[in-house]
């Protein structure tokens, strides 16, 4: 974990990947990066969320960051929430066929409806089958791509952004809150590179303005997630 952990110091900015013949397309963020900084991106999140940089796709862990702080679960490589978007996981899965599909399908209109935080079978079928079945590691990796990766790339795109280390920052982001929070951005004068500021700049002030809230007690503190740190452990979120 640590080597993952330390490698998003060396994410150089991402290099122009080039379009396909006859295309002048600016290339996206996503196309920018290469596939050693995807793997930095994807290792460094996975070693956020459950400790490690392979992912842990059967993790499970409680926190009281649900609605009105109730407690709830969060699951898998990266931790999608139960009153957030773990029944989409959930089904996909169940309609992937694997090999607890059937088990879990009872649960799936459940999910973020009825609490299942305390819900022994629930939790054990999540965990078998994050350890047990190819198919349900295929299925969150297909997820955190569509739900989180590709989103956050394109938020990036839309304001102007082309780094690598900018792609991370990011991408932690909508994995952990969801997005880029107005909230944050209003604590900061940069403006993002489409509206004529400079790229470093935001990036750096957005992570320090995300510090300096994620160091607050609750519950100025509810509403911040945790932003990569290179010296960084496994972080407990704060949202």
């Amino acid at each position: 974990m640590s080597a993952s952990v330390s490698s998003a110091t060396n994410l150089a900015p991402s290099g122009d990947t080039g379009t396909p013949s006859g295309n002048s397309a600016t290339p996206t963020l996503a196309e920018r990066l290469t596939p050693g900084q995807r793997l930095v991106c994807e290792r460094v999140i996975n070693a956020f969320e459950t400790g490690s940089a392979e992912g842990d796709y059967s993790n499970i862990t409680i926190f009281a960051d649900g609605p009105n702080d109730i407690r709830q679960v969060t699951y898998g490589r990266a931790q999608t929430t139960e009153y957030g978007n773990l029944r989409e996981l959930v089904n996909l899965y169940v309609e992937a066929g694997g090999r607890f599909s059937e088990d879990l399908r009872d649960f799936v209109p459940r999910i973020g409806r009825v609490a299942l935080v305390d819900n022994t079978a629930f939790k054990n079928l999540l965990r078998r089958a994050g350890a047990e079945d190819p198919v349900m590691r295929h299925t969150q990796d297909i997820f955190f791509d569509r739900r989180y990766f590709q989103p956050a790339m394109h938020w990036g795109d839309q304001n102007g952004f082309t780094r690598a280390l900018s792609a991370l920052v990011i991408y932690d982001s909508f994995i952990h809150s969801g997005g880029i929070l107005d909230l944050l951005r209003a604590r900061f004068p940069e403006r993002p590179p489409a509206q004529g500021g400079d790229e470093q700049k935001w990036i750096r002030q957005y992570i320090e303005v995300t510090g300096q809230l994620a160091a607050q007690p609750p519950p100025a503190r509810g509403a911040c997630q945790r932003i990569p740190d290179a010296g960084s452990a496994p972080r407990n979120r704060a949202r």
